[in-house]
């Protein structure tokens, strides 16, 4: 499991740190180098207006990973709260969040954050939102499910007579024993976030040019796929090695904490 750890690790530390480990300026334009095919120079090549290619998709791991992970944590912290809350408590509260979660969970999660990205306007910072609208529901029933099965442990009885409040109780007591499936769940979705979100800038209601991301980056190459496949294949490329690392990290984390 460790060298799933260390792969995820260094591809969080290149997009930490892509601003130093990028060979040139990914946003300078050379248009007499554009579509220069990958040579010593140029390793990954130049896309169609000069920009180096190596140096797009390693600052697009700034964009879509560090983005995907951020949108990835709102997301599982406030659903996993909501959830928490609805199942201890329960009443009107949790009838009335866990009916707006079902509307959530009845349309396709892709379509729904296409309409949501679409209605407010496209950009990096509105896809990431329409995603985390239609994300928290997951958390929500997943955590609430998990209170339900613990809130009548005698723990918890015992810190009730203890005197604790319910603040006390959920934090101390109710969200360190939820934990565990919640992370498991989340690692998981890292790779279905970087996908969606790289979706949704391939389809032009994500990241706006001229910044670097892998989902823009395939959108403004899907045309020279043929004369220029560089252009498409290098961001896919890291797409489909970043997911395939997270996605491996997660089922290893699945197995190895048996959630």
């Amino acid at each position: 499991m460790y060298k799933y750890f260390a792969a995820a690790g260094a591809l969080i530390l290149i997009a930490v740190f892509a601003d130093f480990l990028t060979p040139y300026d990914p946003y300078v334009q050379d248009l007499e180098g554009a579509l220069t095919p990958p040579n010593t120079t140029n390793l990954l090549g130049t896309d169609r207006y000069g920009r180096d290619v190596l140096s797009r998709v390693i600052m697009g791991s700034q964009t879509t990973l560090c983005a995907s992970l951020i949108l990835l944590a709102v997301i599982s912290s406030v659903g996993s709260f909501i959830g928490a809350i609805c199942g201890y408590r329960g009443g009107r509260l949790d009838t009335f969040l866990m009916r707006l979660s079902d509307v959530f969970l009845a349309f396709p999660q892709m379509v729904f954050a296409i309409a949501a990205a679409g209605a407010l306007g496209g950009g990096l910072l509105n896809a990431a939102s329409a995603l985390a609208i239609i994300g928290w529901p997951k958390y929500a029933r997943i955590s609430r499910g998990l209170v339900l099965s613990i809130k009548s442990m005698p723990y918890l009885d015992a810190a009730k007579m203890a005197g604790s409040s319910s603040t006390t109780i959920l934090f101390a007591h109710v969200f360190p024993n939820i934990a565990g499936t919640i992370f498991v769940t989340a690692a998981l979705d890292i790779g279905t976030i970087i996908m969606e979100l790289a979706g949704l800038s391939f389809l032009g209601l994500g990241a706006m040019p001229p910044t670097a991301e892998w989902g823009a980056m395939m959108n403004n190459g899907r045309s020279m796929l043929q004369t220029a496949p560089w252009v498409i294949l290098a961001p896919g490329t890291a797409i489909f090695i970043t997911v395939a690392t997270f996605n491996l990290l997660g089922d290893k984390l699945r197995d190895y904490l048996g959630k």
